[in-house]
């Protein structure tokens, strides 16, 4: 049986640029700068995969029911949030709703629990089936920090993996549940700290991988990656510098102030707007032409759609026809071991633009073709992933 548990609020702090979305605070500011949750949406998208006539275990209102009755999915309601189960008052739900939601999915039957959020949703998860340690767990990516092997590539590869655990066709791995202090996270140090494994079941390209750490001894290498995306800066266009490291050298190199964790625009070497929402990086970018830089999540491939919400499927589609500068030393391609890069913006049609080959920025006067695969997945469940390989 399937069991079904949303964090309404997971994601919402994304697209303002608040490197996560814990607490009320946070969350109001977020919805002060124009920004949604948006872990029910990304439920659906993954429900829609199911089998007709699905059913599946899930807690009122927001935390599961309402986006199960939009995907067309039979309920049973087995948790009720003490905080309310309306929209607007389960964005007052707090983690004790989630693990007790858990709880009372384990409880009901549910062999597989399917989660909608981030790493902090992903804790409570892992916090509720201490006592289950049979309970499988899949997540569908709706945080801002995403850093645990938890979660499914995209929402619909998702859903498909939940389609092939109703027919019982699916081993599990165990995977770990990461998570990073958000308010460390804000002033730029990053520790994701171990929280406890969980069951995941598993099929090639459809789990993402664990974020891996850049070694210090790859720190030439990403200073001349980022000296070589300097240089090929053109005039008059606006560069959207994303988060990370390698990022932070690229500002470096142009001498400029980087936010650590947030977006900032570039004009003819000078900063022009620090750690910008999308609602900000859209008005940027209607003052003349632009591009997005952006680098690559190490382990995971992910270029859009892990901790850079703010670069949203509307700020690419506003940046026209190829809108990205990737820039990552080799060895991140290397490490990949022919796993094509990842783009989830949430927007299919966005997604598969991008899709293909793009040229990634690796050194001095170096560069390689690699592909972009927007992790689609058909509506038959039982289709796979095309895995591509490395070309450089």
């Amino acid at each position: 049986m399937l069991g079904l548990v949303i964090n309404p609020v997971a994601g919402i702090g994304g697209p303002a640029g608040l490197a996560g979305s814990d607490g009320a605070d946070v969350q109001s500011l977020a919805r002060e700068r124009g920004s949604a949750a948006r872990a029910a949406e990304r439920a659906v998208t993954a429900l829609e995969m199911l089998p007709r006539g699905s059913r599946v275990l899930t807690a009122a209102g927001s935390m599961g029911a309402d986006a199960a009755a939009t995907a067309g999915v039979d309920t049973e309601v087995v948790y009720a949030p003490a905080h309310g189960s309306s929209l607007g008052e389960a964005q007052a739900t707090v983690p004790a709703d989630t693990t007790a939601a858990v709880r009372a999915l384990t409880d009901a039957g549910a062999t597989l629990v399917l989660f909608s959020g981030g790493d902090g949703t992903a804790r409570d998860v892992a916090a509720a089936l201490r006592d289950s340690p049979s309970t499988a767990a899949l997540g569908i990516p709706a945080g801002v920090k995403m850093y645990s092997p938890v979660f499914a590539v995209s929402p619909r590869a998702a859903g498909a993996l939940a389609a092939d655990w109703l027919e019982g066709a699916l081993p599990t791995q165990q995977c770990e549940v990461l998570d990073v202090d958000e308010a460390a996270l804000r002033r730029a140090r990053v520790e994701p700290r171990l929280y406890g494994t969980l069951p995941v079941p598993y099929r090639s390209g459809r789990t993402q991988a664990r974020k891996a750490a850049s070694p210090a001894s790859e720190h030439a290498a990403v200073v001349a990656a980022a000296r070589s995306a300097v240089s090929a800066m053109r005039p008059g266009v606006r560069y959207l510098l994303g988060p990370g490291g390698t990022m932070a050298e690229v500002a470096r190199a142009l001498g400029v102030e980087k936010t650590p964790l947030g977006v900032d625009v570039v004009l003819d070497g000078a900063l022009v707007r620090r750690g910008a929402s999308e609602l900000e990086l859209l008005d940027e970018i209607t003052h003349g032409p632009a591009k997005a830089i952006v680098s690559i999540i190490g382990g995971q491939g992910f270029v859009l759609g892990r901790g850079n919400q703010q670069l949203s499927a509307r700020v690419i589609r506003a940046l026209g026809a190829d809108p990205l500068v990737v820039v990552a030393p080799e060895s991140k391609l290397i490490e990949l071991h022919g796993r094509p890069l990842l783009v989830d913006t949430g927007d299919p049609e966005s997604d598969a633009a991008i899709g293909g080959y793009v040229r990634v920025i690796t050194g001095l006067a170096a560069s390689s073709f690699y592909p972009v695969h927007a992790p689609e997945i058909s509506s038959e469940h039982t289709s796979e992933i095309t895995e591509e390989s490395h070309a450089s």
